[in-house]
């Protein structure tokens, strides 16, 4: 054989590289990083795996010194104003914005699970769309569930070495690169948004390897535990303001109750309700004085002198917040057209007073600013909510309920009339017979929305039926002039195409139309001059009996006075289960008076006393415990005169819709022209 020269020798073959271990701190803090930025700027976790988000991630260890570093970025898409932060576009501010919010979830020590679950289970858990963009790979069989509470969720096919919780992390220091677009476009020529820093884990870590997979099944997020983390909203909004500025948290033990924590969306209120936070986290304004005033006076014009001033609900801040009513404001001052549209899910024969609290204010709107109105009754909802099925007993029987939501929709309209809706303006319909009208605008949603946003913002799952997953845009499609042809009269008359719509709602009825809002002007002319977009005002909560936290429900009769009690009931409910914030004794009470934030009989007089300086009076004494009005028992019997004159007057009008009366709501006919 031929002996080969050096220079023919072929090369030795190349050291295959080892893999990377990356520490289990290094990963926290990565996954740290992407809750926080993407809250910050008000990003969907959801959404950036959609778009093809670019993780650059690199672990540095230096030999003279180990130190736990790494390199990140997160590309966001072309603007930042494809999200709510778009105020951000400083990078030094949005850094320090992250910067502080890191520390902040390093302090409160939050838990961090990761579950192993079959990827079946998987997308019967959270829907197959969000499974199938999280995970990468097709023929995963097993996935990972990496949950950190309201921070972060992911769905991987690998498992991830991680920390037990964020509190083993002492800080993470983060260097700035300061080549993140400072210009901000939209546009072909938009430029590309991106956050690339550096950053260093401080800490004691041991070299024990994972953590172990989470075994409690209870701990495993649900569908609602991620809307807000599906969402393009500011969610780190609160703690950018005064919970970040705290030097510590306040000591928690491990047996502390949570049940005053707020929890609002569109299927659940509970907890202490802190309106200024809700207003951050869902993005929209409170009504500002001069915007109060501008109202007032528009009132005054279009009711001449019959004009009944502002309404005690907007006087008192019960009707807090809004969006865009300054628009609706300014097309009625040049007087085009807005109609009005709200709405009942009838679930129960007998409503109680939290029910009323839109329908009176509504009824007000359309009588101040001579509007109309139009009101679904979502009997279609009911059933795709509370529906049953039981095997027929008889050959006609189809063994369902849907019969029993429609039957409420009828007295459930007794109710609504008997608020003081103007006939010849009001148009009362069920989705089950009126549906059709609205079908073009309803597929033209269903066509504009995915399922991930419809699941990011309302928590379905794989489990919950079809008709959930649909109904948002039924709820939706009332909102368009263009849905009503006959009772608006667009069919005939193009200009009423172009009418503004305001829809007075308690504040967890806004994520319908957030959604709304977002394909709105997929639906209207081009020149509409809200873009289609409709038009909010929201309502605080009205308190449940037991004390100022969530809202009053039909479900727990003891919670709520109804329509339909009498005297007596009022009386028995009030004295006894109306929760007080006097003190416990007499002497006590004259020394330091009551918490009137958490007195529920002084709380509904702020809803239903209309006498400003009565209720100003009331609330001195209470507060003092002096004057007339010093003790609880004072007050809750002025609470119960002021109820029995309410019920007794809603029961008498109530009395005088017939059958006939509401055929005539619900007959449609023009009532715009």
């Amino acid at each position: 054989l031929e002996t080969m020269t050096e220079e023919s020798k072929p090369p030795p073959p190349k050291k295959k590289k080892e893999p990377l271990i990356i520490p289990a701190e290094i990963n926290t803090a990565q996954l740290l990083l992407q809750g926080v930025s993407a809250g910050v700027v008000g990003a969907s976790l959801l959404d950036l795996k959609s778009r093809n988000q670019k993780i650059k991630f690199q672990s540095t260890f230096l030999k003279e010194k180990p130190r736990k570093t790494g390199k990140f970025a997160l590309s966001y898409g072309k603007r930042f104003g494809d999200f709510a932060a778009i105020e951000l576009k400083d990078a030094d501010a949005i850094f320090s914005e992250i910067s502080k919010a890191i520390q902040f979830i390093i302090d409160q020590k939050a838990p961090i699970f990761q579950f192993e679950l079959d990827i079946n289970e998987a997308r019967e858990l959270y829907g197959k769309d969000v499974v199938d963009k999280m995970v990468t790979n097709a023929t995963a069989e097993k996935v990972f569930v990496v949950w950190i509470p309201d921070l972060f969720f992911d769905i991987t096919a690998t498992q991830v070495d991680l920390l037990e919780n964020t509190g083993e992390i002492e800080k993470v220091e983060l260097e700035f690169n300061k080549n993140i677009a400072s210009s901000l476009t939209s546009g072909a020529k938009s430029k590309k948004c991106e956050l690339s820093f550096k950053f260093e884990v401080f800490g004691e870590f041991s070299d024990s390897g994972q953590s172990g997979l989470s075994q409690k099944r209870s701990d495993l997020p649900k569908g609602r535990d991620l809307c807000k983390l599906f969402e393009n909203q500011v969610r780190l909004g609160a703690l950018k303001n005064e919970e970040i500025e705290e030097e510590a948290p306040k000591p928690t033990t491990e047996n502390e109750e949570k049940s005053d924590e707020m929890v609002v969306n569109a299927f659940e209120v509970k907890g202490i309700i802190d309106y200024d936070k809700l207003v951050d986290k869902f993005g929209s304004k409170l009504i500002e004085e001069d915007l109060l005033q501008r109202f007032a006076a528009l009132v005054a014009k279009r009711g001449g002198e019959d004009a009944e001033g502002l309404h005690r609900f907007l006087r008192r801040g019960i009707f807090f917040s809004h969006r865009d009513l300054d628009v609706i404001v300014d097309l009625l001052e040049k007087d085009k057209k807005v109609f009005l549209y709200t709405g009942r899910g009838p679930s129960s024969s007998a409503m109680h007073l939290g029910h009323l609290i839109p329908f009176q204010f509504t009824a007000y709107l359309q009588r101040a600013l001579d509007l109309p109105c139009v009101i679904q009754m979502t009997d279609d909802e009911k059933f795709l909510f509370k529906g049953v099925y039981k095997p027929p007993t008889s050959g006609t029987s189809t063994g369902d309920n849907l019969s029993y939501f429609q039957n409420l929709t009828v007295e459930n309209a007794r109710d609504i009339i008997a608020c003081g809706f103007i006939k010849e303006k009001t148009f009362l319909f069920s989705d089950m017979e009126y549906v059709g009208r609205m079908y073009p605008n309803i597929v033209k949603i269903w066509r504009s929305v995915t399922t991930s946003t419809v699941t990011g913002i309302f928590g379905f799952t794989g489990s919950d039926n079809i008709g959930k997953v649909a109904f948002p845009a039924v709820q939706a499609a009332p909102s368009f002039a263009s849905s009503f042809p006959t009772v608006l009269g667009t069919a005939k008359n193009e200009e009423n195409l172009f009418a503004g719509c305001l829809i007075p709602c308690a504040i967890d009825q806004d994520p319908y139309f957030r959604m709304t809002r977002d394909v709105a002007h997929r639906l209207v002319p081009k020149d509409h001059p809200t873009g289609g977009k409709p038009s909010l005002i929201h309502s605080k909560f009205f308190p449940p009996l037991q004390g100022s936290q969530g809202k009053m429900s039909s479900s727990d009769t003891n919670s709520a006075i109804f329509l339909t009690d009498t005297k007596e009931e009022i009386r028995e409910k009030i004295t006894a289960q109306a929760f007080s914030g006097g003190q416990e004794t007499s002497k006590l009470q004259r020394e330091l008076g009551a918490n009137l934030e958490t007195d529920v009989s002084y709380q509904w007089l702020t809803f239903f006393l209309e006498d400003d300086e009565l209720l100003k009076s009331i609330g001195d004494d209470y507060s003092t415990g002096s004057g007339e009005y010093w003790a609880t028992g004072k007050v809750k019997a002025k609470l119960i005169s002021e109820l029995n004159v309410l019920v007794e007057g809603h029961q008498a009008r109530r009395a005088l819709v017939t059958d006939d009366v509401v055929k005539d709501f619900m007959c449609e006919r023009n009532i715009i022209d």
